[in-house]
């Protein structure tokens, strides 16, 4: 159960990043975060152990124990936001084309994917976010050092550099658990970490 993923709030509530279970007992247990649960009450590691488990809730054992494993956790000195450049990586560009050929379309595992410049470095094609796209190896030899005309291929959407975080960019396939859907899903965000005015 400790590899599960935890989301991680700074201390405004805003989505940072996820952990997984371990880590986020350890920042817990230490002081450093406290837990979040589905009515946003915040409790720090000896309440949240004192807290009842429920049926179907992820629990973690102890000698004496069962404490249920937290899905938010709230950091208690942290208050910077995730940086909103994206970097130019291959994790990246397949995150952003969603691991999806951007010629024939197919999803398929990222051993299977490879990267392709749009106008070939051949001529005069540049590394960069609006060029490089994820394709599978078949359409990648098809292409080979060609134009999209020439290769008779199309694009599926044009490339473009990410505005989101990558480990929160908005979208369903992200958000992994129903706690995190306050913090991630940007209508309820919205609505939970609007300024308030007198």
């Amino acid at each position: 159960m400790t590899d599960g993923a935890v989301l991680v709030l700074n201390r405004h509530f805003q989505p940072i990043h996820v952990t997984n279970v371990k880590r986020a007992f350890a920042l817990l247990y230490a002081g450093s975060a406290q837990a979040v649960d589905r009515q946003f009450r915040t409790f720090d590691f000896d309440s949240w152990a004192e807290l009842s488990v429920e049926m179907g809730d992820d629990v973690v054992h102890t000698v004496n124990r069962a404490i249920r494993v937290p899905r938010v956790i709230l950091l208690q000195i942290y208050d910077r936001i995730p940086r909103s450049k994206v970097r130019f990586s291959r994790h990246n560009i397949y995150t952003r084309d969603n691991n999806t050929c951007q010629y024939c379309g197919r999803q398929l595992p990222r051993s299977e994917l490879n990267l392709d410049h749009v106008v070939p470095r051949s001529r005069g094609g540049r590394t960069t976010w609006d060029n490089v796209v994820c394709c599978c190896v078949d359409c990648n030899v098809a292409k080979g050092a060609r134009s999209l005309a020439q290769a008779g291929l199309r694009l599926l959407k044009t490339p473009t550099r990410p505005r989101w975080t990558p480990t929160f960019r908005a979208g369903s396939d992200r958000i992994r658990y129903r706690e995190w859907l306050p913090f991630l899903d940007l209508p309820n965000a919205s609505y939970w970490n609007a300024e308030l005015i007198e």
